[in-house]
């Protein structure tokens, strides 16, 4: 059957609101981009560990990345077909049905301020349910006791919330709700399976566990497929009226966009942080190692779900030897100060500056630099944080070998960072198998363009999207095992010196 919108110039847009910055690309059928716009926005630290956004600087960045983007297409006569959501997941945004106002800022999934209540739960014996039945852990990461940190903490929220007052929504569920005139209020089931309140057998939301964290179940969104048309743009918004056809966190966009469509099949996105996902197919894996079970996708009535190691602090890292210390001016500029060395010369950089995510869920682990000497050169220091990346990548695949059993063949990367062939160099070397890094590098904006774009006829099936999928270069281990093995076995001894130093 061909598409409906077969035309070779028909797009798809795809908004990508990401941690540090919102963007908007379109699509051709290619799976190429057409035209793009970015637009970074501010980060608020209010306290140790805590990090926060303001939601209008969230919208206000997406929106204008948007309008742009579709000015371009507009000024080319390219028909835009549908628009897809990706989106920062865990992040947690509280707001006012009536007004469509935050009630309060988002709190950014990196923010470790629940994690007294995620420690009364566990001691009060919860943790293994919340496991069972939503594949997570219980970590401040999560929606779910970000929530109820809002719900306790703003006088009177509470009881406006149970009245069906406040409507809770990750990232994607706020833009729809925005984008829609405030006509539609759902989420996905891959972000929905990141609240601890998705139950992965039913795909629903779980009375147990919104009685747990006394979550009112009124300011819930409506959980959908992550392709099919869910609404359309108002178009007092956007200016035009487009079919809203596909969302999905951005991890999980992403590993779409890198048509990991077969189980066994892995992609690493470095960005803000790290995150590497496992097509694991139709069923749940339980994880034995700490390692995450979640929905990657839902088409039609047929579920794909993945294994999940997640690294709080990645690209983040760069960040704060640019921002804080003034190593470098641009980020970019990373690759060229790290490769002024041939190596860190015995540092090792832990950058829990937020905790340690997978394997080890560590909130207390705080950002470490260990085997500094009086030569430690800012090159060095560079080095060895573009190494950290790596080094927290092996933590999770070793993990996640032992969890699934499957021998990783290939990784493809993805993300800002994986523009650094040092640093992919350097992952093959550590992981001992080929990187591949496709042709286009935004797989998570790619991701939820082909949702959308499998929703409204752009392309007929996954075939036709996998064979869109190119490789732009390949990185081959260069490296004896044994060294590559020696040097992880320091950085795991530089771990278990950040571990717990905040407790």
């Amino acid at each position: 059957m061909p598409s409906t919108q077969s035309s070779s110039q028909t797009c798809v847009l795809a908004l990508d609101q990401g941690t540090t910055s919102s963007r908007a690309i379109l699509f051709g059928r290619d799976g190429r981009a057409v035209a793009s716009s970015q637009q970074e926005f501010e980060q608020l630290y209010p306290q140790p560990g805590h990090v926060e956004h303001d939601p209008e600087a969230i919208w206000d960045s997406q929106i204008t990345t948007a309008k742009a983007a579709l000015s371009k297409a507009d000024a080319e006569n390219r028909p835009v077909a549908a628009l897809g959501i990706t989106n920062q997941r865990e992040t947690t945004v509280l707001w006012d049905r009536a007004t469509g106002k935050a009630v309060a800022n988002a709190i950014v999934w990196q923010s470790r301020i629940t994690t007294e209540f995620c420690k009364k739960l566990r001691e009060d014996g919860h943790e293994a349910t919340f496991t069972r039945k939503t594949g997570l852990l219980l970590d401040p990461y999560f929606s779910g006791t970000k929530i109820a940190y809002l719900l306790d903490t703003i006088d009177g929220l509470r009881a406006r919330a149970e009245r069906g007052e406040i409507l809770f929504g990750t990232v994607d569920s706020f833009l729809l709700w925005r984008l829609t005139g405030g006509k539609v209020h759902a989420t996905d089931v891959s972000n929905a399976s990141r609240t601890l309140l998705f139950n992965l057998e039913t795909l629903d939301w779980d009375d147990e566990l919104l009685g747990i964290l006394n979550v009112p179940r009124a300011m819930l969104p409506e959980i959908v497929p992550s392709s099919g048309i869910v609404g359309e743009t108002d178009p007092t918004v956007l200016g035009v009226k487009l079919p809203i056809a596909g969302i999905a966190g951005d991890q999980q966009a992403a590993t779409f966009g890198q048509a990991c469509f077969q189980p066994g099949t892995a992609k690493n996105t470095y960005g803000t942080g790290c995150f590497l996902l496992m097509n694991t197919g139709t069923k749940p894996v339980v994880s034995e190692q700490k390692l995450l079970t979640t929905v990657g996708w839902k088409i039609g009535e047929e579920v794909t779900y993945c294994l999940e190691g997640s690294v709080l602090v990645a690209g983040a890292v760069v960040q704060w030897l640019r921002d804080q210390m003034g190593f470098i001016e641009h980020s970019s500029e990373i690759e060229q100060l790290a490769d002024q060395v041939t190596d860190s010369d015995g540092v090792y950089f832990v950058p829990a500056f937020v905790g340690l995510g997978a394997p080890y869920w560590n909130p207390g682990g705080r950002g470490t630099i260990v085997g500094l000497t009086r030569g430690t050169t800012k090159a060095h220091l560079a080095r060895a944080a573009l190494e950290s990346m790596a080094f927290q990548t092996r933590d999770v695949l070793d993990a996640m070998t032992a969890d699934s059993g499957v021998t990783l063949k290939e990784l493809r990367v993805d993300g800002g960072a994986s523009a650094n062939d040092l640093l992919m160099q350097f992952q093959s070397d550590l992981l001992g198998v080929p990187v591949h890094r496709p042709v286009v590098r935004e797989t998570t904006a790619l991701g939820a363009a082909y949702l959308a774009g499998l929703a409204t006829g752009v392309w007929d099936d996954l075939s036709e999207i996998e064979a869109n999928w190119a490789l732009d270069r390949e990185f081959r281990p260069t490296q004896p095992r044994s060294d590559s093995d020696g040097r992880y076995e320091r950085w795991r001894e530089a771990v278990r010196r950040a571990l717990d130093w905040d407790e």
